[in-house]
């Protein structure tokens, strides 16, 4: 009987188009269950890829969509969204965006994810967007508490930050899903609060999300299976 895959990681599928995220998939093959699609391929077919990857595959998905708007244009595409029978949807991790998501999502098992500070952002980043002084991991503890008692099913945050919200009481139940997720001697990018693969599973996320180390390397198959291993250790 083959092993259970791994659903702690979330391979990102940032390529091109749906039918090189569908070439990708089928690359890595069994190794990986559980895909992100996000909004650099939306546009490329990402919803029909989402779909397929879903219903014809078996995989589960996380459409990383950071939805924000008004309470009532956010219920109404989180309704839309949710006839898909997807795993998990982000929206930005205000309250009233969050409440309505809730409200949209409120007859499927699809699951809201609430963005709390992005990884590719630090202190410089948030005075140039006028966001309240204060240590950064501070606001993302405070963001990821609000985002929790509006009735988030989990939360987006860095690695840097998953202990501090692990800890919070209104963290019980609830997930951690962290990308900025970084192989040992791998290139940063454009992300700015990073781990290793085993460090943030060790510090409390229930998934983390790589994409360019597994996506870019000479063999993506390969560069998973050796993330998936660096979990079985954490």
């Amino acid at each position: 009987m083959p092993a259970k895959p791994d659903d702690r990681l979330i391979v990102g599928l940032d390529v091109g188009n749906a039918v090189a995220g569908l070439q990708m998939a089928q690359t890595l093959g069994d190794a990986v269950n559980f895909y992100k699609i996000g909004l650099g391929m939306l546009t490329g077919g990402g919803l029909a890829l989402a779909n397929e990857l879903k219903m014809e595959h078996g995989k589960r998905i996380f459409l990383d969509m950071k939805l924000f708007d008004i309470g009532n244009t956010v219920e109404a595409a989180v309704r839309g969204l949710a006839q898909f029978d997807l795993d998990f949807l982000t929206v930005h991790g205000d309250p009233h965006v969050v409440r309505a998501a809730k409200e949209g999502a409120a007859k499927s098992d699809m699951k809201i994810l609430a963005v709390t500070v992005l990884t590719s952002l630090d202190r410089t980043d948030l005075d140039a967007g006028m966001i309240r002084d204060g240590d950064l991991a501070d606001v993302v503890t405070e963001r990821a508490a609000r985002a929790f008692e509006a009735g988030a099913d989990g939360i987006i945050c860095s690695p840097r930050e998953i202990i501090r919200i692990r800890a919070l009481p209104e963290a019980a139940g609830r997930l951690i899903v962290t990308p900025g997720v970084r192989p040992e001697g791998s290139a940063m990018g454009d992300q700015k609060r990073v781990a290793t693969p085993g460090a943030a599973i060790g510090d409390g996320a229930d998934h983390i999300v790589v994409a360019r180390p597994i996506v870019n390397a000479p063999s993506p198959r390969e560069a998973a299976q050796a993330i998936l291993q660096e979990l079985a250790g954490a």
